[in-house]
């Protein structure tokens, strides 16, 4: 196994609409970065585990260890770099599931040795937002619609209408979030590559090369950095983020 220097895996930490989906797909197509995607989000597990042809007892429930290998292989790339995105409100039920398998580890320290008893040396990548106003109407958007990323079906005949309290708990939510990763981080002496989006959006040829220095992973020369995915942002989200800045006094 051919890997990044001294790392094994990486997870891309964060919260919605931070870029993450565009720089999933911007990492995977390198070919060297691990396939990176939602593997341990609750919602999708269980369709994971039908994509897996997972084995299933007569509750209908699968082993987690073999979900966790299913993933590895899914998510890792040939030269065995192994990669996911991690939402803060995906790590608690994931360590947790982790520390079922893994009971005889200590509690100290349990969250990190945990990830690394499961995906071996592995690094982060902390992907955050600036103007967490503009993230919390984007994500209030989504909601709203279903529309998450270019080819999702969005909710018919369901138009998406400005609603202050939703997205101020969304601010709220962010700001909450991205203390949780901090906190976390420093808990547990990790040094993350930050992501921040402002960036990744103007310049994704730096931000993506330097996730992959970060990893330790050299691109053949003259690969081109290519979206798969616009941005979504248009002029009802400026609206929006103009009308609750209004509201909210800022």
């Amino acid at each position: 196994m051919v890997t990044g220097n001294g790392v094994d895996a990486y997870l891309l930490c964060g919260t919605p609409r931070t870029g993450s989906t565009l720089l999933c797909g911007l990492l995977r197509d390198t070919g060297i970065a691990g396939r990176p995607e939602s593997y341990f989000r609750v919602p999708g597990e269980q369709s994971w585990a039908d994509r897996w042809h997972l084995p299933r007892d007569d509750h209908g429930s699968f082993d987690y260890r073999d979900y966790v290998r299913a993933a590895i292989a899914e998510g890792s790339t040939s030269n065995g770099i192994f990669a996911a995105r991690v939402m803060w409100g995906t790590l608690d039920g994931m360590v947790a599931k982790l520390g079922a398998m893994h009971s005889d580890l200590p509690s100290t320290g349990a969250d990190l040795d945990l990830l690394t008893r499961a995906f071996g040396r592995v690094r982060f990548v902390h992907c955050w937002r600036e103007d967490t106003v503009a993230q919390a109407v984007s994500w209030a958007r989504a909601e709203q619609t279903h529309f998450w990323q270019h080819g999702d079906a969005a909710l018919p005949d369901h138009e998406p209408r400005f609603d202050f309290e939703q997205i101020h708990d969304l601010v709220q939510t962010v700001g909450e979030h991205n203390d949780a990763w901090r906190t976390w981080f420093t808990t547990f002496d990790v040094q993350p590559h930050t992501v921040r989006y402002e960036d990744l959006t103007t310049d994704i040829d730096r931000v993506t090369s330097g996730i992959l220095g970060f990893l330790g992973l050299d691109l053949s020369a003259g690969h081109a950095f290519v979206p798969r995915h616009r941005r979504q942002a248009d002029q009802l989200n400026h609206n929006w983020a103009i009308r609750y800045r209004a509201l909210a006094g800022q």
